[in-house]
């Protein structure tokens, strides 16, 4: 912004100059020609500074509608690869199976209680009270994705592509490996068709009010963690509250 308004200022100073000059030593016949051809300048130079300063903004403007589209789709899959591992104990990098596990598979509702057990210690015997959990029914994992179309979740919206999906197991503690996945997709891809030298800019974002580096993902294959690497202008109100 701050360029834009030193080349409008050197510009304003700059046709000074010139119309001083035309008044000067040009000719009165070829003053017509001369303001025309500089009005077509002017004009270019006020579209060039229109351009520059709502430029930005449109493409902001767009990203954010682009963004929070595909940012839909990578929830439904975190929350489809969150109940993956509730129900089988590992995330999955297979799109049509995990389609399919959420058209068939069930959640065991639990129930978890303290009961009081006779042991038998020695020569006496004691009382002893223990948490135990019961599986009292099922539900379906369906169920969780009511009014979602979760059949589609995989295809980046307004484009012919699909989300990148990894799966792996890391070791954060000595002999314990935890299943971790990430879907994510270039912001390239979910830009295309705006201007490149903005869609540079936006790959390299720090974070903040912005989306981080030059993918829009969520979960990691680095970190134990289901989030997204988005700010939280594209969550609810509920799931802010989650992510405290």
């Amino acid at each position: 912004m701050i360029v834009i308004l030193i080349a409008f200022v050197v510009g304003i100073i700059a046709f000074y100059f010139i119309a001083k000059a035309i008044v000067n030593f040009v000719p009165k016949k070829f003053r017509t020609l001369i303001s025309i051809f500089l009005w077509v300048i002017i004009a270019f130079l006020g579209y060039k500074i229109y351009d520059g300063v709502m430029g930005p903004i449109k493409f902001n403007e767009q990203k954010k509608i682009k963004y929070a589209k595909v940012i839909d789709h990578l929830k439904m899959i975190r929350d489809a690869e969150i109940a993956h591992k509730d129900v089988t104990g590992k995330f999955t990098d297979k799109s049509a199976n995990l389609i399919q596990f959420i058209d068939t598979a069930k959640f065991a509702i639990t129930e978890t209680k303290n009961i009081v057990v006779t042991e038998q210690r020695g020569a006496i015997t004691v009382d002893v009270e223990k948490r135990v959990v019961d599986t009292i029914g099922f539900k379906d994992v369906r169920a969780s994705f009511a009014g979602r179309d979760y059949k589609s979740m995989f295809n980046v919206p307004g484009t012919d592509a699909q989300f990148e999906i990894k799966t792996g197991f890391i070791e954060k503690v000595q002999g314990v490996k935890a299943s971790v996945f990430e879907a994510k997709v270039d912001k390239a891809i979910v830009l295309k068709g705006l201007n490149i030298d903005y869609i540079r800019q936006e790959k390299e974002a720090l974070g903040g009010p912005e989306v981080k580096g030059a993918y829009i993902s969520v979960g990691s294959l680095e970190n134990v963690k289901t989030s997204g690497n988005w700010p939280p202008i594209y969550d609810t109100d509920e799931e802010k509250d989650k992510n405290k």
